[in-house]
């Protein structure tokens, strides 16, 4: 029996608004310092696949993800006093990923590994306290997510009797010019950063760009690359909506409340098996990154700042779009100089 695709996208959703919102008030009630990364994780997972990710998946994801981060420690430790040599290194990092995403392989795992690889050289350099405990921090954030994954499937379990609508992906090849366009576009913003003062600044505006080059395709039209702007843009602005909400009654249970109906909102689109999935996706991760910054006790999280941030994502997206623009080819460039 196949799958309905609206009763999957509903069941998904639900899990992950569950997933997310359980997960990120945990987090803050324990203290988190990155509260937003257990549940982005959670999403990313629930968003892979309407079927629980097997243990042995979800173990190999957890090694990967701690790998690099350990892999970026030990980087960010032996050339962190070295600019340049840090960031060719770096460069190398991102333009493997941007690799493997252009050719269709690694799944959510390309941008976590992204994620990981954007987060850890900041925290590293920009916070030498923060630095010593990365490794515990990202730990903590895998297997909460994890669990938050699974925990979701066993409150809202997919029908044994449903077989998953599986299509196979379109075979693609490796896009080795725009991988190292997006690795140029990408590693600018770091460099920027890392000259920063402002911690939640030099988080917020990497991982948006990581996010946005993973959801920006060549063929699409001018039309649905400002829709795309629009909805990531969107992100943000609910979450600054949210942290003045919450500022009227600072407490878990409202935290949660928050948390919840943007979730369904976000994730119930991003569940579902159309082309704007993504970006909703997106934009469910800006939310939780700038709502997480504004509650966590991370340098620069501060309320007066949170509206800074939003202009950071708003420059962040403008940015992508310009730097595509001119660096990405396009398919008709590409038949015209054949």
């Amino acid at each position: 029996m196949l799958a309905d695709p609206v009763a999957e996208q509903r069941r998904k959703g639900l899990r992950v608004a569950l997933a997310v919102s359980v997960g990120f008030t945990l987090a803050v009630a324990m203290g988190a310092v990155v509260p937003f990364l257990g549940p982005l994780f959670a999403a990313q997972f629930l968003l892979s696949s309407p079927q629980p990710m097997p243990l042995g998946k979800t173990l190999g994801m957890a090694i990967l993800i701690l790998a690099t981060g350990v892999v970026m420690m030990l980087l960010t430790s032996w050339f962190g006093d070295r600019p340049a040599t840090f960031l060719m290194v770096l460069g190398l990092i991102y333009f493997s990923c941007f690799l493997a995403q252009s050719s269709g392989k690694g799944g959510p795992a390309v941008f976590l590994v992204l994620v990981v690889a954007v987060m850890v050289p900041l925290l590293g350099i920009l916070n030498k306290e923060l630095a010593a405990s990365i490794l515990s921090i990202l730990t903590i954030g895998v297997l909460s997510g994890a669990v938050m994954m699974w925990l979701a499937h066993a409150v809202i379990p997919e029908p044994a009797s449903i077989m998953p609508q599986l299509q196979p992906p379109a075979p693609t090849t490796p896009g080795y010019l725009r991988a190292l366009a997006n690795t140029v576009i990408l590693l600018s913003t770091v460099t920027i950063c890392l000259t920063s003062e402002d911690l939640g600044a030099a988080i917020v505006i990497p991982i948006t760009v990581a996010s946005l080059l993973g959801q920006l395709d060549t063929t699409a039209s001018g039309r649905a690359s400002v829709g795309l702007a629009i909805v990531n843009l969107l992100g943000g602005i609910v979450a600054s909506l949210a942290y003045a909400i919450l500022t009227i009654r600072p407490n878990l249970f409202s935290m949660f409340v928050i948390v919840l109906v943007v979730c369904l909102i976000f994730g119930g689109r991003a569940a579902a098996r159309t082309a704007d999935a993504k970006l909703y996706a997106g934009a469910l991760t800006t939310f939780l990154i700038l709502f997480g910054l504004g509650v966590s006790p991370l340098p620069g999280s501060a309320a007066e700042s949170f509206s800074t941030r939003i202009l950071y994502v708003a420059g962040a997206i403008v940015f992508v779009f310009l730097t595509t623009a001119l660096l990405w080819q396009r398919p008709h460039e590409k038949h015209a100089t054949v």
